[in-house]
């Protein structure tokens, strides 16, 4: 299956039909120019070319009585003449032959009237009326193809032309070009039976309008970005018999005033001519904002599209059979007008998938993959919480880049397990030249995190720890959750901050100093902390009060300052709670890293030796302070194309670690 990818990448791309040029049509058109091109080589050598004499030369053969005959041409533009005709030539055999020519004289008066004493010369004058009507009539020509071609074709083009810029932009899509069906999106069955019943609706209305049911209006579909709502809509497309258009939220608005508004009219006005019929709206939010923040000028112009959205879909003369699909990850900006029943009166969640969902996402796209028979999809599916359709797809896809690097005739569990980390936390850099001293400090500050994730009740099992440079960090330490998570607990949280703090401790333990390698995670824990006190009512001292509005601010000129709702007095108690969190997780975490400084030490020694250890590995050290099954060690080597003693740039702080399965992950938004 890999190999038919291959040759699949090395065809080239397939062009629509009216573009397409059959072998024997460019036969035809070579035979034809290779035809024109013989017969002008041909009537270039049948030419007999007239010589070229000069005045003296041809001043000679008048005066010799040579010139058989020739036609004086007048040029009124230039003081010369042209003179062509024949003259005799004596061979040496005594025979006399005419031979063309051709000469440019200055004639005067005198000369003139000589040459036309011969009795052998005409005049003739040179017509010059066409040239000057040529000459008159080239503008006007001009301008006439310059206004039919700005006008008059562009007009006719619609949708494309530059006059057209207020038609819509809608593309029809039909079944033959769009394959996808139901059968094709995995992950959301919820999801998938909510837009099922439209499609169902458009199919046999009568099941419905038997009981007074109503079909939706409009169906929106929430959910993070990767999810499939895209996918879901070209699922609804290849299922549906009905009319399907296709357009984003951002093909509306344009520089032009009132671009926008005109073409929902237009694309509208386009489905009730093919009623009934779907229309999908990619990333409303781009048009559907929230009306009245704005401060002029092309918020105004995103208004104006916007009441004409809401016009069309539900105002003083709106029609039935047009079911509007909207698809966007930012439900909280769009306008309230636009999510009431009657306009939006659906609105479908497409959540990241479960455990199952993921298993089913796999197989969904490791049919076109070619996968080992050892590998079982369930194992991967369980050690990828919190991913999406998007990230599962792109996993499989870079295990099959992997095992083609490798030379490999399938897929195997190997290449999925490292593609899982590569897409999750990055790939890694065994390139980049790590002096000792780097190493020594980066083991000591996994060792420190790893150590903590391990010992403390309420972190999730340690997936893996080294100090293998992956992304931008020069070393990780991943855990990934036993099942899906659903909501967090306060202890839970205390313990990720604490293992955050643990990676500094030991590093401070090993070389008396600290470094910038913490800066992730103090980011992390401080955000963490915040979040606690401030949304989620875990600070005793605070008690259950949401302090600040969590919108986020998205666009310019909803508001020119964040209002605080809260007084200073409030918000230094906030700050001082942050800080008591996470001291106390500091001296904790101290506490645990000086109580078991020999399994600290066991844990380091064993990352600088063998470079990545996994969780059970790390778990046997600190039980029994010694591995009995030491890993294979991976080859490494200095940067390619540097000396062994390059030194390291400064380490770059430690980015954060990924929402969910990653080390000190950031507080999910509130619902």
């Amino acid at each position: 299956m890999l190999d038919d990818k291959r040759n699949d990448l090395d065809r080239e791309p397939k062009r629509p039909p009216e573009l397409r040029v059959s072998p024997r049509t460019w036969l035809v058109w070579a035979v034809v120019l290779s035809g024109i091109v013989m017969l002008l080589a041909l009537r270039e050598r049948m030419q007999t070319h007239p010589q070229i004499l000069t005045q003296a030369n041809f001043m000679e053969k008048v005066d010799a009585g040579q010139i058989s005959h020739a036609v004086i041409t007048y040029d009124p533009q230039s003081a010369l003449a042209e003179v062509e005709g024949k003259y005799f030539k004596t061979e040496p055999n005594g025979t006399r032959t005419e031979v063309p020519f051709r000469a440019k004289v200055r004639l005067t008066e005198e000369l003139e009237n000589k040459l036309y004493a011969t009795g052998k010369f005409e005049p003739r004058q040179l017509n010059t009326f066409w040239i000057g009507m040529l000459t008159y009539l080239l503008p006007v020509f001009l301008f006439a193809i310059l206004v039919w071609f700005v006008f008059i074709r562009q007009i006719k083009m619609a949708g494309k032309g530059a006059l057209s810029f207020g038609k819509s932009r809608a593309r029809l899509m039909t079944k033959e070009k769009n394959k996808v069906t139901f059968k094709d999106v995995a992950g959301i069955d919820e999801a998938i039976e909510e837009v099922a019943e439209i499609v169902e609706f458009l199919k046999d209305p009568k099941k419905f309008q038997r009981l007074g049911g109503r079909i939706p209006k409009g169906v929106l579909m929430v959910g993070p970005p990767g999810t499939g709502k895209t996918l879901l809509a070209r699922a609804i497309a290849g299922e549906a018999d009905a009319a399907f258009f296709s357009i984003s939220g951002s093909d509306f608005v344009e520089m032009f005033v009132g671009v926008g508004a005109s073409r929902v009219r237009d694309m509208f006005e386009q489905a009730r001519k093919h009623t009934p019929c779907l229309v999908f709206i990619d990333e409303i939010d781009a048009v559907g904002r929230s009306r009245g923040h704005g401060l002029g000028g092309g918020n105004d112009e995103r208004e104006q599209t916007l009441n004409a959205l809401l016009v069309e879909m539900d105002g003083f003369d709106s029609r039935e059979g047009i079911i509007v699909i909207a698809a966007t990850n930012r439900p909280d900006v769009l306008d309230p007008a636009l999510l009431r029943p009657g306009r939006f009166d659906r609105q479908v969640v497409v959540n990241l998938p479960d455990v199952r969902g993921r298993e089913a996402i796999l197989k969904v796209h490791a049919k076109n993959v070619k996968l080992d028979p050892s590998v079982d999809l369930s194992v991967i599916a369980r050690s990828t919480p919190g991913y999406s359709g998007a990230e599962l797809a792109n996993l499989l896809n870079e295990a099959a880049l992997l095992a083609a690097r490798l030379g490999k005739k399938a897929v195997t569990m190997a290449e999925l397990e490292e593609a899982r980390d590569k897409v999750r936390w990055g790939r890694e850099r065994r390139s980049l030249a790590m002096t000792d001293e780097e190493k020594r400090c980066t083991a000591w500050h996994e060792a420190g995190h790893a150590l903590a994730n391990v010992l403390l009740k309420h972190t999730h099992p340690l997936h893996k720890v080294t100090i293998i440079p992956r992304g931008q960090a020069l070393g990780s330490t991943m855990s990934l959750p036993k099942d899906d998570m659903f909501n967090r607990r306060k202890n839970e949280m205390l313990d990720m901050i604490t293992v955050m703090m643990a990676g500094r401790i030991a590093e401070k333990i090993v070389s008396g100093d600290i470094s910038t390698g913490a800066a992730g995670d103090i980011q992390q824990a401080t955000n963490l902390a915040r979040a606690m006190v401030t949304q989620w009512g875990m600070s005793e001292r605070l008690g259950m009060v949401q302090y600040g509005n969590d919108d986020e601010y998205v666009f310019l000129g909803r508001d020119f300052a964040r209002t605080r709702l809260y007084s200073e007095q409030t918000a230094r108690e906030i700050d001082d709670e942050i800080r008591r969190i996470i001291d106390e997780c500091y001296k904790r975490a101290e506490e645990l890293i000086n109580n078991n400084r020999d399994k600290l030490e066991a844990l380091a020694n064993a990352l600088l030796e063998y470079e990545t250890l996994d969780g059970d590995q790390v778990r046997e050290i600190v039980q029994t302070g010694k591995l009995t099954l030491p890993p294979r060690r991976a080859a490494t080597g200095p940067m390619l194309g540097a000396p062994a003693d390059t030194p390291l740039p400064e380490a770059p702080a430690k980015p954060a670690p990924p929402q969910l399965p990653g080390l000190g992950a950031p507080a999910p938004a509130p619902a």
